[in-house]
C-alpha cells in the first residue's frame, strides 16, 4: 500500500508564519481566522491584518463597508475552496459515486474567485487566475487518486507539478499586485499543499482524527490567505474603499 512508508515532503516547502512575520510584521497574524468579517461594525479600529507596512488605516480610522464586504467574499470563497478539496479527497478515497458532481462544484471555484479578481484588474488577469488556480485543483486530484492507486511515481510527479503551480501562482500575483510579495505568497501557498496533503494522507490511511485535526488547521490557514488576499487589493487600491 502506497501509505506504508511515509510520504516524502516537497523540499521547496518551509512553514510560513515566521517567515511572512518576518517579512510583514503584523500583516498575516497567526490568529486572523478569529475575526469574524460579519459581526464587526463598520467604525471600530481596524483588525490586525491592514496593518500594512504602507499602512492602509491607521489609528482609530474606520474600516469602509467596502473592505468588509471584499474581506468576507475572500473568506467564504477560501472557505470553498478547502471544503470542496475535503469532499473531493474523501470522494477518491471512499470511492463514492459522487465523485464527478464533486469536482464539477469544485472546479467552480477559481472561476469564482476569478470573478472578484476581474472587478479590479480586468478579463486577462481573470483569465489566467482562473486557469492557474484551477490547474492546482486539478493536479490535487490527480495527487490523491495516484496515491489511491499506490502509484509513487505517479503521485511523486503529480507533487512535484502541484509546487511547480504554486510558483507560477505567486509570481502571476506579485506581477499583478507588489503588495503580494512573492516570497510570502510561496510560503502560504506551500503551507496550503503541505497540510492538503497531510489531509489526504490521513484521510487514505484511515486516520480520521488525524484527518479532522489536519482540516481544522487548513481552514484557519485559508482565512489568512483569504486575508492577505483583501490586505494586498486593499493597499493597491485605497480609493475604492474609502
Amino acid at each position: 500500500m502506497f501509505y506504508s512508508i511515509p510520504w516524502i515532503s516537497e523540499p521547496r516547502h518551509q512553514p510560513s508564519f515566521y517567515t511572512r512575520n518576518a517579512i510583514h510584521p503584523g500583516t498575516y497574524p497567526y490568529n486572523s481566522y478569529t475575526w469574524q468579517t460579519n459581526y464587526i461594525p463598520y467604525r471600530q479600529t481596524p483588525a490586525p491584518f491592514f496593518r500594512m507596512e504602507r499602512g492602509i488605516v491607521q489609528g482609530n480610522t474606520c474600516i469602509s463597508k467596502a473592505v468588509v464586504e471584499l474581506n468576507q467574499t475572500f473568506r467564504t470563497l477560501w472557505e470553498q475552496h478547502v471544503a470542496w478539496t475535503r469532499m473531493l479527497i474523501i470522494s477518491i478515497a471512499e470511492e463514492l459515486p459522487d465523485l464527478a458532481l464533486v469536482t464539477e462544484r469544485l472546479l467552480r471555484n477559481p472561476t469564482d474567485m476569478a470573478a472578484v479578481f476581474r472587478h479590479y484588474y480586468g478579463d486577462a488577469v481573470a483569465s489566467q487566475f482562473d486557469s492557474l488556480m484551477r490547474e492546482h485543483l486539478v493536479l490535487a486530484a490527480q495527487l490523491v487518486k495516484a496515491a489511491k492507486a499506490g502509484n509513487n511515481q505517479a503521485a511523486a510527479e503529480a507533487e512535484k507539478k502541484w509546487y511547480a503551480n504554486a510558483d507560477e501562482i505567486a509570481g502571476f500575483l506579485n506581477s499583478i499586485n507588489p503588495n503580494w510579495p512573492k516570497s510570502v505568497l510561496q510560503n502560504m501557498l506551500y503551507e496550503h499543499l503541505r497540510m492538503t496533503k497531510d489531509e489526504a494522507v490521513f484521510r487514505l490511511s484511515k486516520k480520521y482524527k488525524s484527518d479532522i485535526e489536519a482540516f481544522d488547521q487548513i481552514e484557519k490557514q485559508a482565512l489568512e490567505m483569504a486575508d492577505a488576499f483583501t490586505a494586498g487589493i486593499v493597499a493597491q487600491f485605497p480609493n475604492a474603499f474609502q
